[in-house]
């Protein structure tokens, strides 16, 4: 049998840097990516049948249903009662696994895209060099919550066709449709003719709410900046980073798997997008992976020969079986990349040998780690160091600046944390970033010698992945939670959001029901909160903790809307934590020195904390 090789996208780059993958908000202002990558996507659509192994749907489904062997990747389940998906959820080959999925894409892609370059009869040449140069583009949600109207909203796109006619077109990113439905899905989506996000009824004549979708994005935005801050900037080891269970290392932020869960449930409401196991037939879907790829490049720049540790594989996959160790070397099924073999986690650490890069790495020496790490530490507190995080982030942005000679130290278990100011002051979130930078420049100039002194308030969730009944968000107040549950999203005192992405048939799933005890961890960061509704100018603990135990709340939603009693929910454990972080002189950022959990800010109360002391 002759395998499906996964090689990404072609083109001879060897003599410089191979192409970018670009943001989804700048890759549609480029007129003749744009128009092929559309062009290409029609095609593997429905220029395709569903059952052709590199269509849109046979890779979508490579995820998750229709549950079947992609390629000739295992003739059955491993565990026909487990997870038949082949993605690696909760387990420390889930970033992994991702980076020959979109690899898998992006080849379809540009394959059907020179193709069709090469039907251009104006400005043929500019066309197949667009197309030897097209990637997949990604959608940064940590620095644009919203996509553009192209991804989200437009039903129909504007085009450079092969006559060079500019001409409206059908727009494949704003839905898929089935031709069928496969027999496979349950209800609702085996009544639903395309993908659907923000869908407001389960019907089959059921319509996406872009408005609604606009108001969950809008809100959650700052939430997941800060996310994604504090997991390039705090967390250093591979089972932190990779994946939503237990084990943060005591950095209090979150996985890179935590936030993309979040992303998942954001975007898809009671949609496709919001279940593993149909959530990859949406086409944002692999802009979203694009850019959990990008984020693990930039993770791995700043912490150099940090990579793949072995750990237990969840709940399993179609080739995996559950509670057994993965690690580095165990095979990305079902991505060949020989016929004889798969990619491994120990091959895919480079990206230029996978034929593409991220804007963030042009003109950088790879060879140079310590430079590299310099250079990308200075663009994560560029992209995302600004006032939203408040007063710890902006201290780092405004700190001194790497030069080749001067790059972030150590991991922080490893640093000295220096000598302390006598007098910290506490400023609070400014509205502006270049006002804020200014502020807290004339406060960091003044013992710019010193190390600074500040403290980070987070939620802590701890739940069980299965007992909501499928996927689900945890939201947090400080102040009055509104009484009418569609409110919650949009209440000014809504501060951010803990999610669940969990499959909606796992009653079907007898492993699902086997693993109940698997739990997930993930941190709902407070301080921009406390800076915008507390009025106490300060985190001091003796000021806080008293705020957050008469301020903070919380309530469960799942993504249907239905809100979830939280007595039915032995195993949720909400805890405050604060983390002393202290910023060294001339260091990028701030460094976590010792983390206080505050059992009595919610202990005694339903899903609080199951520990009365301090």
């Amino acid at each position: 049998m002759s395998h499906y090789l996964v090689t990404g996208a072609t083109g001879d780059h060897t003599a410089g840097t191979p192409p970018n993958r670009l943001e989804i908000n700048d890759f549609v202002k480029k007129e003749d990516h744009f128009s092929l990558y559309i062009l290409a996507l029609q095609s593997i659509y429905s220029g395709k049948s569903q059952s052709e192994i590199d269509s849109f749907f046979q890779i979508g489904g490579i995820h998750g249903l229709p549950y079947i062997s992609w390629d000739g990747s295992g003739s059955e389940p491993v565990d026909p009662d487990a997870w038949e998906g082949y993605c690696t959820h909760g387990s420390v080959l889930f970033p992994t696994f991702h980076r020959p999925y979109v690899l898998l894409i992006e080849q379809a892609i540009q394959r059907a895209a020179i193709s069709i370059a090469n039907t251009y009869t104006v400005n043929k040449a500019q066309y197949q060099n667009a197309a030897l140069n097209l990637r997949q583009p990604y959608w940064d949600w940590a620095r644009n919550p919203i996509p553009p109207p192209e991804v989200i909203s437009l039903d129909t796109v504007t085009i450079t066709n092969p006559n060079g006619q500019r001409i409206s077109v059908p727009n494949p990113l704003r839905r898929y449709t089935f031709h069928p439905i496969d027999p496979s899905f349950p209800e609702p989506y085996s009544s639903w003719p395309t993908t659907l996000r923000h869908p407001l009824t389960e019907s089959p004549n059921a319509k996406d709410s872009v408005t609604q979708l606009k108001q969950v994005l809008t809100s959650a935005g700052p939430q997941i900046r800060s996310k994604t801050f504090n997991l390039l900037t705090r967390v250093r080891t591979w089972p932190a980073f990779s994946n939503h269970t237990p084990g943060d290392g005591g950095s209090a932020s979150n996985s890179l798997e935590g936030i993309h869960d979040g992303i998942h449930v954001d975007v898809g409401g009671n949609g496709h997008m919001s279940d593993p196991s149909v959530a990859a037939f949406d086409p944002i879907f692999f802009m979203h992976h694009a850019q959990v790829d990008r984020l693990l490049s930039l993770w791995s720049a700043l912490n150099p020969g940090v990579w793949v540790s072995d750990g237990p594989s969840g709940d399993g996959t179609w080739t995996i079986p559950t509670d057994t160790e993965v690690g580095k070397n165990t095979n990305l099924t079902p991505f060949w990349n020989t016929q004889s073999t798969y990619w491994i986690s120990a091959n895919v650490t480079d990206t230029t040998k996978m034929n593409y890069t991220y804007p963030e790495f042009n003109n950088l020496d790879m060879g140079n780690s310590a430079a590299v790490q310099a250079a990308i530490a200075q663009k994560v507190n560029q992209l995302y160091g600004g006032s939203s995080r408040g007063l710890f982030t902006n201290l780092a942005v405004t700190s001194q600046q790497p030069s080749s000679e001067s790059v972030p130290s150590a991991p922080p278990a490893a640093r000295t944390t220096g000598t302390h100011t006598a007098n910290t002051r506490e400023i609070s979130t400014p509205g502006d970033d270049d006002e804020g930078a200014a502020q807290v420049s004339q406060a960091s100039e003044q013992r710019n010698d010193e190390s600074q002194d500040l403290r980070e308030w987070s939620a802590r969730v701890h739940i069980k992945k299965y007992e909501v009944g499928g996927s689900f968000k945890i939201l947090f107040f400080l102040g009055s939670v509104p009484n009418d549950s569609s409110e919650w999203n949009t209440s000014s005192h809504f501060v951010g959001a803990f999610h669940g992405f969990v499959n909606s048939s796992a009653g079907r799933c007898a492993n699902c029901r086997r693993q109940q005890d698997v739990v997930l961890e993930g941190f709902v960061h407070l301080n921009d909160g406390i800076a915008r509704l507390s009025n106490l100018n300060s985190f001091d603990p003796q000021v806080v903790e008293p705020y957050l135990k008469d301020h903070l709340h919380w309530r469960v939603q799942k993504t249907s809307g239905d809100v979830v009693d939280i007595s039915t929910l032995p195993s949720l454990e909400v805890t405050v934590v604060s983390t002393r972080l202290t910023l060294p002189p001339g260091g990028m950022f701030p460094v976590p020195d010792e983390t206080h959990h505050h059992h009595r800010i919610t202990h005694g109360r339903p899903g609080g904390s199951r520990q009365a002391s301090a």
